[in-house]
């Protein structure tokens, strides 16, 4: 242990009351008080100061840590300080009997003034001889400290997952968020200035067979959007600058304003002048002033539908990968759960070709859709990881045999064999720095959860994960 600011009691605290404090200690209970006199005479006693670090990440293990006052707290400083454990009173940590564990891996620290008891690793074998229980008391602390580190890391896991969903999500909402946006601004601009137009349109004083040929003339015109091809930007800057000078002639004070609608829906001059033989000079510029605010409003208005369209598409990619407001097991379609998975990472595929096989027609299978689509997550996370989100991205389903075998591939530098057989164990990761190693150690048990199997083959320039669902859960093996 690589103690820092620890120091001994000014006055070491007599065996008796530590032998004591020790009945107070939840894995040492049913002890007699000559084992826990025993403990108290071979350990250490330290006190610490609110704030002392106790060991750094990374030091060597060599005491079994019983608490007897205030509270520790480990944190791991690579990656990030995350809480990786906390000792409270009443708990034995560090070192025990049977452990594995050779280095802390965090840096220790006292969060509340701290008293315990150190027992060195050499003193094991004589404890473990003098109170026979302690094995089976170790190996309980043991299981114990397993479970709420493997839980701790998990929460870890699935909280550092959902803010990458949330990341993407928010990039993909932004956009249409902000077409929306500026679409409502042209919208509104361009309704207010026809409402300030409206007395120069009445003041025409239009017959009827004026009217029949501009409705005619507009149609046509409007008919264009259809057949329209979205024009190079030499093209545009061409045609806009004739329309200007045509607009400019006529004596229309906001050429600039009215022009691009008009070359957007592909007006040309030959289609002003057939307008002019209609109008005279200002009737002409009045209608074109009304008309191409118009085409602005429309445009404007399909931004808006397009734009919010796209939002409630979000919406309901985001509660089909969740499986929102549904029972937790449900008849899921596969194929759905993917290309609801890759809408869920469509900020990252910019450069990304997606292919799919899907076989028509497949069975839906009762599964829990929620943890399935995670299992979806983590794979199509580490193949995009592996591209660096720039490749071929294939995704596969099909029925084989009276399973369901989903295949996600990808072109990357693929796995080498010496890890293959590796990573799918806890806290292994390839990704220093950047993941805890748990992604596909939950895949891995949400799918024999269900009663599948996942595998990888890999080489250079070809990885593929294979998962394979039971079709019917009671002739799963």
């Amino acid at each position: 242990m690589v103690s820092l600011t620890i120091t001994a009691p000014a006055s070491p605290t007599p065996v008796e009351e530590i032998a004591a404090a020790l009945d107070h200690i939840a894995p040492l209970q049913g002890l007699t008080f000559e084992e826990r006199f025993w403990l108290a005479r071979h350990g250490q006693e330290l006190v610490a100061n609110s704030g002392d670090i106790l060991f750094d990440e990374g030091a060597p293990a060599e005491h079994m840590a019983i608490i007897l006052k205030g509270e520790i707290h480990v944190r791991r400083q690579q990656g990030g300080p995350m809480a990786l454990f906390i000792g409270r009173a009443a708990q034995i940590t560090g070192l025990l009997p049977f452990s594995r564990m050779k280095t802390y891996g965090g840096q220790g620290f006292a969060i509340a003034p701290l008293w315990a008891l150190l027992i060195h690793r050499s003193v094991f074998p004589d404890m473990l001889e003098a109170i026979p229980s302690m094995g089976q008391r170790a190996v309980s602390v043991l299981l114990d400290r397993v479970r709420e580190v493997t839980r701790i890391e998990q929460q870890a896991e699935k909280l550092a997952a959902l803010g990458k969903l949330a990341g993407n999500l928010a990039h993909e909402l932004n956009n249409p968020a902000s077409a929306a946006q500026r679409a409502a601004a042209s919208l509104l601009a361009a309704l207010r200035a026809n409402r300030a137009n409206r007395f120069k349109l009445v003041n025409l004083h239009l017959n009827e067979e004026q009217i029949a040929a501009i409705e005619v003339w507009e149609q046509k015109i409007l008919g264009r959007g259809s057949r329209l091809q979205e024009p190079n930007a030499i093209d545009f800057i061409a045609r806009d600058e004739s329309i200007r000078a045509w607009l400019a002639a006529l004596g229309v004070e906001d050429a600039s304003e009215v022009a691009p609608p008009l070359v957007e829906q592909g007006v040309t001059t030959a289609d002003l002048d057939e307008l002019r033989g209609l109008l005279g000079p200002y009737e002409t510029a009045v209608d074109l002033q009304f008309f191409a605010r118009f085409l602005r409003s429309s445009r404007a208005a399909d931004a808006l539908v397009q734009s919010t369209a796209r939002i409630f598409d979000l919406i309901d990619a985001v509660k089909d990968y969740s499986n929102m407001d549904r029972a937790p097991i449900l008849e899921v379609d596969v194929p759905a759960g993917l290309d609801a998975t890759l809408q869920m990472f469509a900020s990252r595929m910019d450069r990304v070709q997606i292919e799919r096989d899907y076989e028509p027609n497949l069975p839906r299978i009762s599964a829990y859709g929620g943890e399935l689509n995670q299992v979806w997550t983590a794979l199509i996370e580490n193949a995009l990881d592996a591209l660096g989100n720039q490749g071929l991205l294939r995704l596969g389903c099909r029925l084989e045999v009276d399973m369901l075998l989903v295949e996600i591939w990808d072109t990357g530098p693929g796995i080498p064999p010496e890890l293959q057989e590796r990573i799918f164990e806890p806290f292994f990761t390839t990704k220093a720095g950047r993941g805890l190693g748990l992604g596909l150690d939950y895949a891995m048990r949400i799918v024999r959860k269900h009663r599948g199997h996942i595998s990888v083959r890999s080489e250079p320039g070809s990885t593929c994960f294979r998962v394979r669902l039971p079709l019917d859960q009671l002739q799963a093996y």
